[in-house]
């Protein structure tokens, strides 16, 4: 495998609901380019054809989806120019099958190895005031606390930096990271 500069590789994790996609959106607006977060655009997918691999069916083929999604957006981001930020990232797929008790096969680890983003990860803490389930997201409030506190030690132990982002208006969340990402 290549050398890769990752520098200009940003991810924002975080528990759902806790203002990622419109902080991406709005630092899209601003010019970043952005790689959408997996899971909710599996679940669409899985949805619309009527296949298993949901978090309410089938944990593990939705793990491995998310893993290859991440995979693709990761080397999609490489032929890019710029920073680029990520709604969630590879780690997060370890964090998943964590949070689902899951066994966490070796491949899965390897690529969390190999496929490296800037050591400082921003991470979205959870946020009540802005939480709400949807079609695609099913987790209640506790479940998006267990899954901060979940990705808060997987991408610790991977040695990332993790930023927490502010608890404010989006547009000073934009600030905040376009700050930190120069």
């Amino acid at each position: 495998m290549e050398v890769v500069n990752f520098d200009r590789l940003f991810v924002v994790t975080g528990g759902p609901g806790s203002g990622k996609s419109t902080l991406i959106d709005a630092l899209a607006g601003h010019g970043i380019r952005a790689m959408p977060e997996a899971g909710r655009a599996i679940i669409q997918d899985q949805v619309a054809i009527g296949g298993e691999a949901l978090p309410w069916s089938d944990r593990r083929a939705f793990a491995e989806l998310m893993l290859s999604w991440e995979i693709r957006s990761y080397r999609a981001a490489l032929r890019l120019t710029g920073p680029v930020i990520f709604d969630r990232g590879l780690p997060d797929v370890l964090g998943y099958l964590r949070l689902s008790d899951l066994p966490i096969p070796s491949h899965v680890e390897k690529a969390a190895q190999i496929f490296r983003y800037h050591r400082r990860v921003f991470i979205a803490p959870p946020w009540p005031e802005v939480f709400a389930r949807d079609a695609e997201r099913k987790q209640s409030f506790e479940e998006a606390r267990a899954t901060y506190e979940v990705m808060t030690e997987t991408y610790s132990a991977l040695s990332y930096n993790l930023i927490p982002l502010p608890v404010g208006s989006v547009q000073e969340r934009v600030q905040f990271v376009l700050a930190a990402i120069g």
